[in-house]
């Protein structure tokens, strides 16, 4: 099972986007027949099997193993990842690009589209990932978010310059900052 399944065709998107089959989907986070997701989710066989026959159809689940019950043989399907992310380019971009300014939202919505591609990209067959997610949150003043922005651009400019070579591992890095929405207790 992957950790990410990253959607890029309407058809699997349309295929996954129904509440009977995520409910089905969510009981294939293990290995289970059709027989057993029935009984779970309190329905018929036969409306299970044509739901995990779509899941299949799309890729989104995968039949693991088959065994005999009463002299038949029953599939045992699992789902094919832990989580499933739409891609943005399903919609596509509404409206022309504006010009790209690091300081705008617009900006920063490219940066996630390209991050979340990146991510569901990676092979985790091929061992460890190294890789690190910090979050946090920061409070500035508002006299004070220009010298904070430019200190923080020129750590993360100095990071690059440093480590910059031609030579090792490539690493990419993306740094989000956003201001938080309040909340009423903050």
């Amino acid at each position: 099972m992957r950790d990410v399944l990253y959607l890029e065709e309407i058809e699997q998107a349309e295929t996954l986007l129904k509440p009977q089959r995520i409910e089905v989907l969510r009981q294939l986070a293990e290995p289970r027949s059709c027989t057993e997701v029935a009984e779970r989710l309190d329905q018929t066989q036969q409306r299970v099997y044509y739901h995990v026959r779509k899941l299949v159809d799309a890729g989104l689940v995968t039949k693991v193993a088959e065994r005999k019950v009463r002299g038949l043989q029953e599939g045992v399907y699992q789902a094919s990842a832990r989580s499933y992310w739409l891609s943005p380019r399903l919609v596509g971009r509404i409206g022309l690009r504006r010009t790209r300014d690091t300081l705008s939202l617009g900006h920063l919505l490219d940066l996630m589209e390209e991050v979340q591609a990146d991510v569901a990209a990676l092979d985790p067959a091929t061992g460890e990932l190294p890789s690190l997610g910090v979050s946090g949150e920061i409070r500035v003043p508002a006299e004070r978010r220009q010298e904070f922005l430019t200190d923080l651009q020129t750590v993360l400019q100095d990071l690059f310059t440093r480590y910059g070579g031609a030579e090792g591992d490539a690493f990419k890095l993306a740094v989000a900052c956003y201001p938080k929405e309040s909340t009423p207790h903050d």
